[in-house]
């Protein structure tokens, strides 16, 4: 009986459903609904764009507008090839879904700033360094300095333009299983006080 009651009532939504889109305003409705929806999308997508730029970066607040700074004459800045490394070439993912769970990430950055206010200030920001940092070098070795590959792919190195030293610390350290930012840190920005990527991981295996 109850079988019944829900094939009857699931019926009737049905029928009223096909009654709505054969009205005369359906078309209409259903035309504007997909605008807005467009708009919607392309304002996101344009959002995402213009969230990714150094403009943005350097701009959105005084934590930003300091670390692009320090970016300022570093090889990631000025170099013999002339190709710039700017915020998001380092700090966000390239892929789509992963570039947008990044920005919802960075939520937390302005919960910082505006709510708790932990990081508002120059000299809460340099309090902070280490830890922000750390966070950093945590998530690039965990996803074997993904940003860093993008634009630097292994495979593609000269050999023959590379110094001995460095041929044999890439050796070393594709034997030892390290990663990008396990050498190549701080480059960009001031290197906090604290153990660094490689001393890192040793203290925490210490600890195990």
């Amino acid at each position: 009986m109850v079988k019944i009651i829900q094939r009857i009532r699931g019926a009737r939504l049905l029928q009223r459903a096909r009654g709505w889109g054969a009205g005369p305003g359906s078309l209409a409705v259903l035309l504007a609904g997909l605008a807005v929806g467009a708009v919607a999308f392309a304002s996101v997508g344009s959002f995402m764009v213009y969230a990714n730029s150094e403009q943005f970066c350097a701009n959105a607040c005084h934590e930003m507008n300091q670390l692009q700074k320090e970016h300022k004459g570093t090889v990631h800045d000025v170099n013999r090839s002339g190709v710039r490394a700017t915020c998001n070439d380092c700090h966000v993912p390239h892929e789509y879904i992963p570039n947008y769970w990044a920005k919802v990430g960075l939520l937390s950055d302005v919960w910082g700033h505006n709510v708790t206010h932990s990081i508002d200030t120059p000299q809460k920001f340099e309090a902070k360094r280490y830890e922000l940092a750390k966070r950093v070098w945590v998530y690039m070795k965990q996803n074997d300095s993904r940003e860093c590959r993008h634009c630097h792919t292994t495979a593609k190195m000269d050999p023959d333009k590379q110094s001995e030293k460095a041929l044999k610390r890439h050796e070393k350290g594709r034997l030892e299983g390290l990663t990008c930012i396990d050498c190549h840190f701080a480059i960009a920005h001031k290197e906090p006080d604290g153990p660094g990527p490689q001393e890192l991981a040793g203290a925490q295996a210490a600890s195990k």
